[in-house]
């Protein structure tokens, strides 16, 4: 059970990241330091747009409108940090070896 939990914190760790990515990705994207252009960097846009799209659209779509400030990664790397630190406070200690 313990390799269970170790799994799911790793996965949570890499999805942090890929959330990073996706939200510096749109900053380089919207202030014209990458071009969309090139196939690679279109590809690693989409990859990042579908792995994050599916958690952000929920936060989007409660969150009021901003105007063009997108905070929906920031919530999501909270709610993230959150579910880590209660699988860790909480629930591995309860897991025996």
């Amino acid at each position: 059970m313990r390799a269970v939990i170790d799994l799911v914190l790793i996965v949570i760790n890499l999805y942090w990241w890929v959330v990073i990515a996706q939200a510096v990705m749109s900053w380089l994207v919207a202030f014209g330091v990458v071009n969309t252009y090139n196939r690679f960097v279109a590809q690693v846009g989409e990859m990042l747009y579908r792995l994050t799209e599916p958690a952000l659209r929920p936060i989007r779509n409660v969150m009021p409108n901003l105007g063009g400030v997108d905070i929906s990664p920031v919530i999501l790397l909270l709610l993230l940090w959150f579910i880590q630190r209660v699988i860790i406070l909480y629930i591995e200690p309860t897991v025996p070896f």
